[in-house]
């Protein structure tokens, strides 16, 4: 997504869908540009219905309530409605926007009366994207309100919004903002298109119930990941050690073939146990995942390496598995560990691949 809610948090694509098809006007609030310290990133959004209730958020709460009113005439109007909150503002002031940033909402009847059809099946599209795990991209132009969604895995994305809506779209903007999960505003020729990036939700799959997973499922969960933890050792993986998080008590390799890895996954091993870390990385190896780690000495990782080389696997290849796993930042604590950790994935995710070698 153009920005990932923490794991948990209500969608205000799906609750907005739900309320929609459950007979209730309802409009959804994006933030579609951001200037100094404003409390939520481009991409946030806020679903309110035709009751005033609402779910997700465009402030933290500075100017939820301002919009919940103009949210209600664009329900019983159909139109769309642009919205601008600053310090210079006395607005601002009387919403509690005092912080020194400043934001702009944009504001789109989802169902109702007087909505444009196509709304509600552009609604049904993205929930269905979601869910398919597909990663789409919306461009609306904001002074039109023409709207269109594009897959990003189909070829020459750019050029298809480039003769949609009949602009010279850049390609390498599109790009950073897959790569970097931020929607943001793009003008061109006078024309100003948002682009909000939907890409599917991160996963993390923990192979190994041990100590240093304990700290890392709720760092990761933290930073938005959907979290699994594999281990067919029952003892170790346990409610009572994990909460709430995902268990699959399976091999690694069987629960990885049937989570279907792609661009959006990690993986990181944390046993020790050949028979259980190398079931992972093979079939990690022959997957899309982003991030590939593992836990282990570096004298540990190099005998790893030659077990996978010799069942086929290239150096290069190999090069992926990020190990010993994590930054070299003298940690020593579970908890530390895991910090080095979700940092490299973080960085693997933001930046794209780094040398392995960098690793501790």
């Amino acid at each position: 997504m153009g920005h990932n809610e923490t794991s948990g948090a209500p969608d205000p694509l799906e609750t907005a869908l739900a309320w929609a098809e459950a007979g209730h006007g309802v409009a959804l609030a994006t933030v579609i540009s951001t200037w100094g310290s404003a409390p939520r990133p481009v991409g946030s959004q806020l679903v309110i219905r035709t009751d005033e209730r609402f779910e997700g958020s465009v402030s933290g709460g500075c100017v939820e309530g301002a919009v919940i009113v103009e949210a209600l005439d664009v329900i019983a109007s159909g139109g769309t409605q642009e919205m601008s909150f600053g310090v210079a503002d006395a607005k601002a002031w009387e919403v509690g926007l005092a912080c020194g940033g400043r934001i702009s909402v944009y504001l789109e009847p989802v169902s109702g009366s007087q909505a444009p059809p196509a709304a509600l099946d552009m609604l049904r599209a993205l929930v269905d994207a979601r869910s398919a795990r597909k990663a789409v991209v919306r461009i609306t132009d904001l002074d039109g309100g023409d709207t269109a969604l594009f897959q990003t895995q189909e070829q020459d994305v750019a050029g298809q919004i480039s003769r949609r809506f009949n602009v010279a779209f850049p390609g390498h903007a599109l790009a950073d903002a897959l790569r970097l999960d931020r929607s943001g505003l793009v003008e061109i020729d006078g024309r100003r298109l948002f682009m909000y990036v939907f890409n599917p939700p991160l996963r993390l799959f923990v192979i190994g119930a041990v100590h240093i997973a304990q700290a890392l499922v709720p760092m990761a969960q933290g930073l938005g990941y959907d979290v699994a933890v594999i281990d067919p050792r029952g003892a170790f993986a346990t409610s009572a050690r994990f909460g709430s998080v995902r268990l699959i008590e399976d091999w690694p390799d069987t629960a990885l073939v049937a989570e279907h890895l792609d661009e959006r996954s990690a993986v990181v091993t944390l046993t020790h146990d050949p028979k259980l870390d190398d079931a992972a990385l093979k079939e990690a190896l022959g997957s899309k995942a982003f991030y590939i780690g593992s836990l282990g000495s570096r004298k540990t990782h190099k005998a790893r390496l030659d077990r996978l080389f010799s069942l086929g696997f290239s150096q290069h290849t190999l090069l992926r598995i990020y190990g010993p796993v994590g930054f070299a930042i003298g940690a020593r604590s579970p908890a530390e560990i895991a910090l080095s950790i979700m940092a490299q994935i973080t960085q693997v995710l933001r930046q794209g691949a780094i040398k392995p070698d960098s690793a501790a």
